[in-house]
């Protein structure tokens, strides 16, 4: 196979914001080749399972095209991924809790972490159509509703009832490979910003009160949670000189509507088109 085994440092670099006390969540530049997925064990048979999750992941983290999820057109690549491997590693989940039965080794969760080839990466999106989107990329700055019942909020850098949304949105930036900007709660207290406002509002409103650290353009997003789908209807919108862009889906988890809405925003951003 084309790879070895020697050990990377999987990191999301999350940096403090000082003006309007912003969070920005940035992908580093040189892991632009790098994705993750959970296995279970180190055994070679969900690795190589692993390396095709991760290798759909790359493809769509380097070319920003989000529609490549589930195309047809990589199973060829997906059944030979690790050809495409430069060096692999492994995030012990349960570091530092005993070993107890089965999860001694064998069914013991693990974050497989994964370098591609750049070269071989870039080729096969030239057989695909398709390009890579490289760095520096435009910023984005993320305002997003939370709705369930009668609880609706921003998600925050800094407010406890968003720990779970503000994780998982740095994890969608850095699978994605995108840098986004959060506000903080006194940031949108100080500008007046009520959360039926996220969809609404014009730019020039929201703008400065998201913008702590910089950024480009603004992606809106609206979460309401639905007993009926057992997740959460989606809404994202982005506009980018004077054209709008929408998309919506539903019955998904805030991990998966993140996802979603950060990888269309880069599908649009790197010139690849609409989000399905």
């Amino acid at each position: 196979m084309g790879w070895q085994s020697r050990r990377i440092g999987a990191r999301l670099v999350l940096a403090a914001g000082i003006a309007c006390c912003a969070a920005t969540f940035a992908a580093a530049a040189d892991t632009l080749y790098r994705a993750q997925t959970v296995v279970t064990g180190q055994g070679e048979a969900n690795r190589a399972l692993g390396f095709k999750a991760c290798l759909e992941d790359v493809l769509i983290k380097v070319s920003g095209a989000l529609r490549l999820a589930g195309d047809s057109r990589l199973e060829p690549y997906k059944a030979k991924a690790g050809d495409f491997v430069k060096a692999f590693d492994y995030h012990d989940q349960m570091s530092g809790k005993p070993k107890r039965d089965e999860q001694g080794t064998r069914d013991r969760p693990y974050d497989l972490i994964v370098d591609f080839d750049e070269s071989k990466i870039d080729q096969v999106l030239t057989a695909l159509g398709l390009k890579p989107w490289p760095s520096p990329r435009p910023g984005l700055l993320v305002l997003v509703e939370m709705e369930q019942g009668a609880r609706h909020y921003i998600v925050t850098s800094d407010a406890r009832q968003s720990d779970l949304q503000r994780d998982s949105l740095g994890a969608a930036a850095g699978k994605r490979g995108m840098v986004i900007t959060l506000p903080s709660a006194a940031a949108l207290e100080k500008a007046n910003i009520m959360a039926a406002e996220t969809m609404t509002a014009p730019d020039s409103t929201l703008v400065p009160a998201v913008s702590g650290q910089g950024g480009d353009v603004l992606l809106r997003g609206h979460l309401a949670w639905s007993d009926d789908d057992l997740g959460w209807i989606t809404e994202w919108r982005l506009d980018l000189k004077g054209s709008p862009h929408r998309w919506r889906f539903r019955g998904v988890t805030f991990d998966e509507a993140f996802r979603r809405g950060l990888g269309g925003a880069a599908q649009i951003l790197s010139g690849n088109g609409e989000p399905g």
